[in-house]
């Protein structure tokens, strides 16, 4: 069986909802850990006023009982305390930036209403309900991701390497940066920001540890996992550009200083390299290293110092719409990518080793890595 998801609602609807189907019976499904997910969704310097109104908490409909899972589809809610769609004015001019603009031409409206309601990143709330849950499918199989800024504006935060201190220090941090410094550098940007009536974008990182070798496949194109990994955080709002292992970096590196060489440890009788350029991935395969990749946000379209825009039922120039929105969002963006990593890495372990149930998963799965221990 295949992961498969849907997601619907507005921003201003009643309502998100998601539809999740593959996950397999018996998983214990830790509802207080998918609203912590939601709500560090939530966070992060810069956020705007909508982080104060809603309080993300789900509402499982179907496909769980007992608090484990029945493997039919997984139905969820994520009530809006903020609905007033139906009251709220039309708007006549695109933001640059946004899908105003090309949604009208796409769908032939005269709102941006009619757009922006579905474009909005408030949709974001339900992949993250779906990511949480394949977190806990994952973590079943010792599967752990992170995500933390790099940088925001012109501010870069300094490298470390311990996959825990970096967990550590990101979730302390008001724009979940392991630099303490470089923060507060970064919140002092996003207040001048503020100031100027402007918006800030930024670099994030995700890291993902203990994904077994041979997630993925080179015999298809769409069965790629750097693709597929790729294809997901593209998808979400306001990412521009990604970046595996080292990346844009290799563009200007000869082979001998790009590639990881193999060696092999006879006491654990396991494969290993001393770097990760590679970023754990290999003709579109995962190697057993980890997973690393960074992606480019750019600045929110929205700005209270709104760029020039076309009223299109006059024709004439008109302001950008100002709407309420963030002024950085940046560090919700790494969460968000983080949970689309987790689906599509879930959705690789489920293509991998099958089961109708976790506890067969977990059998293919621990047959697997005893045979790779064999060759």
């Amino acid at each position: 069986m295949h992961i498969r998801y849907l997601t619907a609602g507005e921003s201003h609807g009643k309502a998100l909802t998601c539809i999740i189907e593959g996950i397999p019976s018996g998983l214990k499904l830790d509802i207080d850990l998918i609203n912590r997910e939601l709500a560090r969704r939530m966070k992060g310097f810069g956020r705007g006023k909508r982080m104060a109104i809603e309080k993300d908490r789900i509402d499982l409909l179907s496909g769980v009982k007992g608090g484990k899972t029945l493997g039919s589809p997984i139905s969820v809610m994520i009530g809006n305390k903020d609905h007033k769609i139906e009251s709220l004015h039309p708007i006549t001019s695109p933001r640059p930036g946004h899908a105003d603009l090309a949604g009208l031409l796409k769908f032939a409206s005269k709102d941006v209403r009619e757009i922006l309601e579905r474009a909005s990143a408030r949709e974001t709330a339900a992949r993250v309900t779906v990511g949480s849950i394949a977190k806990i499918m994952l973590a079943e199989f010792n599967i752990d991701l992170l995500s933390h800024v790099i940088t925001i504006g012109k501010i870069k935060t300094k490298k470390t390497t311990t996959f825990s201190r970096i967990k550590a220090l990101s979730e302390r941090s008001p724009v979940r940066c392991i630099d303490h410094k470089a923060s507060s550098l970064m919140c002092r940007e996003i207040k001048n920001a503020i100031k100027k009536g402007d918006t800030l974008g930024g670099i994030f990182e995700i890291i993902i540890k203990g994904v077994p070798p041979g997630i993925g496949s080179y015999t298809q194109w769409d069965a790629r996992l750097d693709g597929n990994l790729a294809k997901s955080i593209m998808s979400v709002p306001g990412v521009k550009g990604i970046e595996i292992g080292i990346g844009f970096d290799a563009a200007f590196k000869p082979g001998s200083l790009t590639h990881d060489a193999i060696y092999f440890n006879k006491r654990s009788h396991a494969f290993y390299r001393k770097s990760n350029n590679a970023g754990g991935l290999e003709g579109g395969v995962s190697n057993g290293e980890d997973i690393i990749l960074r992606a480019a946000m750019k600045p929110i379209a929205t700005m209270k110092k709104p760029l020039n825009s076309i009223d299109i039922i006059t024709k004439k120039s008109k302001k950008a719409q100002i709407e309420r929105a963030d002024v950085c969002a940046v560090p919700a963006c790494g969460v968000i990518s983080e949970s689309m990593c987790a689906i599509e890495i879930a959705k690789g372990m489920r293509e991998k080793f099958g089961g109708d149930s976790i506890s067969e998963m977990k059998r293919n799965y621990k047959m697997y890595m005893k045979a790779l221990k064999r060759m």
